[in-house]
């Protein structure tokens, strides 16, 4: 991994750190009392982990198409709750097989595994939260075919949104979607030379998450 993905994971993974100084403050300037907020609604606040599978490739997702991959991962994070809003931070990573990327003349990329620091804000709706996602997304390319170089590590911004549902005070389940630009791939084809890309990923996935 280059040093410059390295600092964007590292940067955004310690983003969510800061934000018990904004809990505490919206927590001040609070005009209702525990008792009140505690029988609003469920309570999203905490640190939870979860398990996630999902499917992806350069364009929206089809479960059809031979480009498309199957991926499994985990992911771990905290979440934040001021009334309605609940806000926080999420590391996740993930193994994918079969999401490949044509770069022309017969060669190939295949994305294996990924990994993302985000941060989420979204509103609560009792047991139902609907979030947008925002962060940085790396992912390790694999040569295939006649790619004589491209083993590696590239990184971009990563956008997203879902939903999650409570299905009890500790256990939840999400659908979200994710979108990374990893900006202009480079790598060698054999017989033609150097070959930069613009490359990038749509991702659908499910998951649980339980609570702490």
């Amino acid at each position: 991994m280059s040093t410059r993905n390295l600092f964007f994971v590292l940067f955004a993974g310690l983003a969510p750190l800061t934000l018990p100084a904004v809990a505490t403050a919206a927590d001040v300037a609070s005009t209702y009392d525990n008792s009140q907020e505690s029988s609003a609604g469920h309570d999203w606040s905490g640190t939870y982990a979860g398990a996630q599978v999902g499917i992806t490739r350069d364009g929206f997702p089809n479960p059809f198409s031979g480009k498309t991959g199957w991926q499994i991962g985990a992911q771990g994070g905290i979440n934040f709750q001021s009334g309605m809003v609940v806000y926080g931070g999420e590391v996740e990573g993930s193994y994918s097989t079969g999401a490949t990327y044509d770069i022309g003349n017969g060669a190939k990329l295949e994305r294996n595994w990924d990994a993302a620091a985000k941060v989420r804000a979204g509103v609560a709706l009792d047991r139902t939260l609907v979030y947008g996602t925002a962060g940085y997304g790396v992912t390790k390319f694999e040569a295939k075919r006649n790619v004589t170089s491209g083993d590696n590590w590239e990184g971009g911004y990563l956008l997203g949104g879902g939903v999650e549902q409570a299905l009890g005070d500790k256990l939840s389940a999400k659908a979200e979607y994710n979108y990374v630009d990893y900006g202009k791939v480079r790598s060698t084809i054999s017989g033609v030379g150097n070959r930069a890309k613009d490359l990038d990923s749509h991702t659908l996935k499910l998951g649980v998450n339980y609570k702490f």
